[in-house]
């Protein structure tokens, strides 16, 4: 089956950024002129995807405002004859025609994948974190697609990590089996340098098969009372072949304040309107020499 739809689980409490999170959502925390979110929701419309399902909390309308006609403002721009700027805007108001489901509580990203089952239906989906940016995301997605096809079977996007970093992250055991893709043996949520089966992380892109809906049914919640989406990965491994698709480029987590910052910066230094100034900011604030910048 074609894979059609998308899941963006966006309603998580963002705590890690309060108090900036109390009345904004995290995912809508811009990189320098353009919010987390709309880098997702580009990367999977450029993919080919058509349905874009948000899982969302009472306290994330900032997102469904973002990706709606906004009248007053556009009469605004076209008053003050800010073309460019209004053209920009009317492409956001019409990026994208989402569904909107309410995680009334949140429960982990399980449940909050097992909440879009009746905007899903019965067929392969897409699940993209909120908080990850990939350089050229719309690239993997499609390469990911690709691997669907081949396959018929859920395919997890993962990364290389600092073996020191394995406790940030879900970490795959797996064996290759091709140039680009791997068989998934096991996951391990957020292990030890010394458990970790492997330093290959998960980074926040899946496409799964309906059947993750079931294992998400059977899974116990954990810590918390949250509903794991590791934890149903590992049910689903014992009912059908798991792949995974490596990402070699850049991922951008900003899921939390240092690294967030980290985004910001690497952005800031690879735009032509903005690189420059920051080059020679840093360069004064570290006092560094300027052969050395």
């Amino acid at each position: 089956m074609e894979v059609r739809k998308a899941v963006l689980p966006v309603a998580g409490w963002g705590t890690r950024f309060l108090p900036a999170t109390k009345a904004m959502p995290k995912e809508m925390l811009p990189v320098i002129d353009k919010p987390i979110i709309q880098f997702i929701v580009e990367e999977l419309i450029e993919a080919g995807i058509e349905n874009l399902v948000f899982v969302t909390g009472r306290h994330k309308k900032a997102i469904e405002n973002h990706f709606d006609v906004n009248v007053s403002l556009e009469k605004h721009l076209q008053e003050a004859g800010k073309d460019e700027m209004l053209n920009q805007i009317r492409k956001i108001s019409h990026m994208v025609n989402p569904i909107y489901v309410r995680q009334k509580e949140q429960l982990g990203l399980g449940h909050a994948v097992l909440t879009a089952e009746p905007a899903v239906g019965n067929e392969p989906f897409i699940v993209a974190l909120g908080d990850i940016i990939l350089q050229e995301g719309e690239r993997h997605v499609r390469n990911m697609l690709d691997m669907f096809k081949r396959f018929g079977k859920s395919i997890i996007a993962l990364f290389e990590v600092d073996p020191q970093e394995v406790g940030k992250y879900g970490i795959a055991k797996v064996k290759k089996i091709g140039d680009d893709a791997f068989l998934i043996e096991d996951v391990v949520e957020k292990p030890t340098p010394e458990e970790a089966p492997s330093n290959l992380a998960i980074v926040g892109r899946y496409v799964f098969t309906p059947l993750i809906f079931d294992m998400l049914k059977s899974t116990k919640p954990g810590k918390g009372g949250e509903l794991q989406l590791t934890d149903a990965v590992k049910l689903l491994l014992e009912r059908e072949a798991v792949y995974a698709y490596k990402v070699e480029s850049e991922v951008y987590d900003t899921g939390n304040p240092v690294d967030y910052l980290k985004t910001l910066m690497e952005f800031a230094l690879s735009r032509e309107d903005t690189a420059e100034e920051i080059v020679k900011f840093l360069r004064e604030r570290l006092r560094l020499p300027e052969a050395l910048s």
